[in-house]
């Protein structure tokens, strides 16, 4: 047996203070359903995620039980860091306290029905924002396609008892050292690889903002710093590694018509979803994710055209 997967597992038990939806909460860290970081075990609230963490790679299990609490084991190098994490990862520091949906029975049904949402701080920054990177101007299923594919060819094999197929997703220098034609192998352009180039070579910045705490403006800053990186990019990243509260996606080809169905009935453009997100400033996120929760969707009139996607990087 391999030393990784004989090593001990560091373990511990999170009992929040407030419910949690395990599944709920963590499903933005997947990139589709093929994503070799991310594993669902079927009709389970078991989680299973590889880490890059800034002590080496590491597997991570999450199971929830019955009374609430998640019972995490860990492995490798990176496990202490995995462990330590947990709490915010399942939405510790989340405060949703003074958010009022009430005027709006959509969003106030979706509360009541899925108390346990909360926001994700995973603290992985050069990871989301690469996967952030890959889904610019392309469809979500071609993108979460490239994504597996660089990561099962240019990752690295997990630690502990992984389930088959996984892989940890490559350091910042393995991503630079991607060549050309893998990049284009995976159906990735210049301009999007020239874009993870220039993030993964000033990592160690990126990955310290998040010192500074949430998200907000001073961290969107220093990631649309990097070239390539525009105002969705950086929320899609910060959203899931900083855990931001009030960072949506604006830019984005679907999301308006979303906003603008859930809450007025009708679709609008991306002034018209700022406009209507105006009223939960500092909530804004929180609101896009219930209405994500809700199920509500955008009626086409049209038949259906090949995958395509504007999104603004």
């Amino acid at each position: 047996m391999p030393a990784s997967v004989a090593a001990p597992a560091v373990t511990t038990v999170y009992a929040p203070a407030e419910p949690v939806d395990l599944v709920a909460t963590v499903r933005v860290l997947r990139r589709g359903a093929g994503d070799p970081t991310f594993r669902r075990e079927p009709d389970r609230p078991v989680v299973w995620r590889t880490v890059r963490t800034p002590e080496g790679a590491a597997t991570l299990r999450l199971a929830q039980h019955a009374d609430g609490s998640v019972h995490a084991r860990a492995w490798g190098d990176g496990a202490e860091w995995a462990i330590d994490g947990v709490p915010e990862l399942l939405g510790e520091g989340d405060d949703w306290s003074d958010l009022d949906v009430s005027a709006v029975r959509l969003l106030a049904e979706t509360r009541r029905r899925r108390v346990g949402l909360r926001l994700t701080r995973c603290r992985q920054v050069v990871e989301m924002l690469v996967a952030a990177i890959l889904e610019q101007k392309v469809a979500t299923v071609d993108a979460h396609r490239s994504w597996a594919w660089l990561v099962r060819r240019h990752g690295e094999i997990p630690p502990g008892p992984v389930p088959e197929g996984m892989r940890v997703a490559p350091a910042a220098d393995a991503w630079r050292r991607i060549p050309s034609w893998d990049w284009h192998r995976a159906g990735v352009d210049p301009k999007r690889s020239a874009a993870v180039m220039a993030a993964t070579a000033v990592a160690p910045g990126l990955e310290r903002t998040l010192a500074l705490g949430r998200g907000g403006a001073e961290v969107a800053k220093r990631l649309r710093s990097v070239a390539g990186v525009g105002i969705w990019t950086a929320a899609e990243t910060t959203q899931r590694s900083h855990g931001d509260p009030d960072a949506p996606s604006f830019g984005d080809l679907h999301l308006p018509g979303i906003v603008g169905t859930a809450l007025i009935g009708r679709k609008v453009d991306d002034a018209g979803m700022l406009e209507l997100l105006e009223p939960w400033r500092g909530h804004r996120q929180r609101v896009m994710r219930l209405i994500v929760a809700s199920g509500v969707s955008v009626p086409r009139r049209a038949e259906r055209l090949a995958p395509q996607d504007h999104r603004w990087h």
